[in-house]
């Protein structure tokens, strides 16, 4: 029989039927609600390697824990824009970036923070302009704490920051790294993913020592997940042999409602709010907030 993801019986475009929620266990309790907001804990979600679900996955979460009363910033730090996109914001039509806040005197966070569709949930957008700011900042003194100290005087104003990381480990990932309190690494379900955590790791370990020394990993999550294939399997079981704990009870499916949500421009939580994909982002944020 073929258990390749590519056999005849693997159909990509149909959700994995056996929903995250239910294949694992039962999670963090449900959180108690807040009296007070701030000052936010930063969580920089990265991966060098790209399409491993980091954009997608930072909206989804930041939008479950904003259910669960969380005050939510959402940093887009790629140049790419995607998150801004998958929240319905066209980058080449904004004013004012987060490149702007980063390299032009007079900006505040204020100026740029955009609010969303999702109530407790802000955006700080970006776009292409932000791949000027890496040669920019080449020469600047502290170029490394260039986003902490852009994002410093609004951490009061919220309870998490997510930073959606770019697809590398160049100096944007690096100042996403040297400002967070901890990282959230999304891994695909898949063979190439697992080779490439290394690297990160040992970038991650650097940042520590030299930048950040209370930076800490808060966990991996395995996406692109589909039970019906051995491969998926094997490296899920994989993720869990090196990471134990650290490998979140949350597994996202691999389905064909989120790239249905980026075209809609919002989250899954309200596009299709009872779906798998909606519950396990709501567990993962359960499981955020008790860590």
């Amino acid at each position: 029989m073929d258990t390749s993801p590519a056999g005849p019986d693997y159909d990509p475009t149909v959700e994995d039927p056996a929903p995250a929620a239910a294949r694992h266990r039962a999670g963090a309790p449900e959180p108690a609600p807040l009296t007070e907001h701030g000052p936010a804990r930063v969580i920089a979600v990265a991966n060098q390697k790209g399409g491993v679900g980091k954009t997608t996955s930072t909206i989804n979460l930041g939008a479950a824990l904003a259910e669960y009363g969380r005050r939510v910033l959402l940093v887009d730090f790629d140049p790419q824009g995607a998150l801004s996109v998958g929240l319905g914001v066209q980058p080449h039509q904004l004013d004012a970036t987060i490149y702007n806040l980063l390299m032009e005197r007079g900006v505040e966070a204020e100026d740029v923070i955009l609010e969303t569709s999702v109530p407790g949930m802000d955006l700080l957008p970006s776009n292409i302009d932000l791949s000027a700011a890496e040669v920019q900042l080449v020469t600047e003194v502290g170029r490394e704490q260039a986003l902490g100290r852009a994002l410093k005087r609004v951490l009061g104003n919220y309870d998490v920051v997510l930073i959606d990381c770019q697809p590398s480990l160049g100096l944007l990932t690096i100042n996403a790294l040297a400002c967070a309190d901890h990282v959230l690494i999304p891994l695909a379900c898949e063979f190439f993913s697992l080779r490439g955590v290394a690297l990160l790791m040992d970038t991650i370990d650097k940042v520590k020592d030299r930048l950040n020394p209370d930076l800490e990993l808060i966990g991996v999550l395995a996406t692109m997940f589909d039970s019906r294939t051995v491969h998926t399997r094997e490296v899920h079981q994989r993720v869990v042999e090196a990471f134990g704990d650290l490998v979140f009870d949350a597994v996202i499916n691999r389905t064909i409602r989120f790239p249905e949500t980026t075209v809609a421009g919002e989250p899954i939580t309200t596009w299709a709010p009872n779906s798998s994909g909606a519950a396990a982002y709501r567990m993962l944020a359960r499981e955020v907030i008790a860590r």
